[in-house]
């Protein structure tokens, strides 16, 4: 998608005219269907939207997305042993694929994993023998004669219930969950342990990567993020604060603190600084759809690696390279440690990932070329076309051009998410959710 490519418009947003740190987003997620878009928040509440079913327009709509459930997911604890409080947010939301008319997703905080279940019901039960209209039991005495009940037409009613809660299984911040492609387990990371749960087993979890030495004044690196192969449940990867992945095969060794393939850029002496290691942390790592690559994203670019290429990586993005000269004040006001998230498409041609001021970056794989878009709340209304911007850093300045001083770190896109077949994207900007929709035609929606 390069400057001159026609803009992505608003399909939907949700705004809020003020922002408490409880309504601030911390995870968006597409069900497997894209019918269903997840996002938790820091005052631990989950709010799933649900996409209108009506046809493709003209206009190359195909329904938007509407508030489906709400319910809150965890509530603040006190770990007593530590005397630690343990916050509500939300860190990730996985669904699971679906089986049947009800639906199941994962969503985690610091500690505790609980699996939910989303079922409708529009229908209820009535002619009870033992009980009345009010559900009141009946005086047994009184009843002469028995009835067979039936279920009669009611209001369409969005039932969420707890299944399972997995709990007692890290001793560090829960940082990851990916489901597994054999729809039975997943893993959870935290900052120096990866478990692996089965989803009928609440008490007890496996440890399959362990990376914390003897002596913790011997530590060196934490786990920033893990994921499980789309296609392969034997494989998985994570990724460290040293800026290296590991991809881990369950098929070689129990226990994975061996890896099966390191991936790591070698690092170029003369560029090094104080800031290096820190940057050089990767944020987040996703799989492609096909499984081939690896995206990563660390503090200044994005990354694409080929699994069958372990030397470096095959494609690197500057996201915001401008922001090199500017580490010392982002290391002071402590935005160099914010961690940036990173997706895909659909069909793996395309990467997206955010950065400051409200703006979010696409990345165009064959062309190399990139676009810098805005998500604010002038161009909120719907179906307005966004339009792309650029950071001046020197040379002619255009109109609309935003200097590098004038950049606001307060206003940043961290979490996004891609639907899973369509130009949908989904991206959180503080307390607020777009939801944009590319402008084309229906009939190559998703090339």
């Amino acid at each position: 998608m390069g400057e001159d490519a026609e803009s992505p418009k608003i399909n939907h947003t949700f705004l809020r005219d003020y922002v408490t740190e409880a309504d601030v987003i911390s995870t968006v997620e597409f069900n497997q269907t894209g019918d269903l878009l997840a996002t938790g928040d820091k005052g631990g509440r989950v709010v799933i939207f649900q996409r209108e079913t009506e046809e493709v327009g003209e206009t190359g709509d195909s329904g938007e997305y509407n508030v489906y459930s709400t319910f809150q997911s965890h509530e603040p604890d006190f770990d007593y042993l530590k005397s630690l409080e343990i916050e509500e947010k939300i860190n990730k939301i996985r669904w699971l694929p679906q089986q049947n008319a009800a639906h199941f997703l994962l969503s985690t905080n610091d500690k505790t994993i609980k699996l939910w279940k989303v079922s409708e019901r529009d229908k209820r039960p009535e002619g009870y023998n033992l009980k009345d209209e009010e559900g009141r039991l009946k005086d047994i005495s009184t009843i002469t004669s028995l009835q067979v009940p039936v279920l009669k037409p009611t209001d369409l009613m969005v039932e969420v219930r707890p299944r399972r809660v997995f709990s007692n299984g890290h001793t560090y911040h829960v940082n990851s969950i990916s489901v597994n492609s054999d729809g039975e387990t997943y893993l959870s990371a935290d900052d120096l342990r990866i478990n692996m749960w089965h989803l009928g087993i609440t008490d007890r979890s496996f440890n399959i990567v362990d990376i914390k030495p003897a002596n913790m004044e011997d530590l060196t690196e934490v786990i920033t993020a893990a994921e499980f192969h789309p296609h392969h449940c034997h494989l998985f990867v994570y990724s460290s604060s040293k800026g290296t992945l590991r991809l881990c095969d369950m098929r070689a060794s129990a226990l994975c603190d061996r890896h099966t393939k390191l991936f790591e850029e070698p690092e170029d002496p003369g560029s090094r600084s104080f800031f290096s290691e820190i940057i050089s942390s990767v944020s987040d790592v996703k799989f492609s759809h096909s499984g081939r690559y690896l995206l990563t994203r660390d503090y200044l670019t994005a990354k694409v690696w080929d699994l069958n290429m372990d030397k470096g990586p095959v494609e690197t993005y500057q996201v915001h390279e401008y922001l090199r000269s500017k580490l010392c004040s982002l290391y002071e006001n402590d935005c160099i440690f914010d961690k940036f998230e990173c997706v895909w498409n659909s069909s793996d041609s395309v990467i997206m990932t955010g950065a400051y001021n409200s703006f979010f970056r696409m990345f165009d794989r064959e062309t190399g070329r990139g676009v810098t878009l805005e998500a604010w709340r002038e161009s909120s209304k719907p179906r307005a076309v966004l339009r792309t911007r650029r950071v001046y850093t020197g040379g002619k300045r255009r109109r609309g051009d935003v200097g590098v001083d004038s950049l606001d770190f307060t206003k940043k896109i961290l979490h996004m998410a891609w639907h899973p077949s369509e130009n949908i994207i989904a991206i959180a900007a503080t307390n607020n959710l777009y939801i944009f929709q590319d402008r084309v035609n229906p009939e190559t929606q998703g090339q």
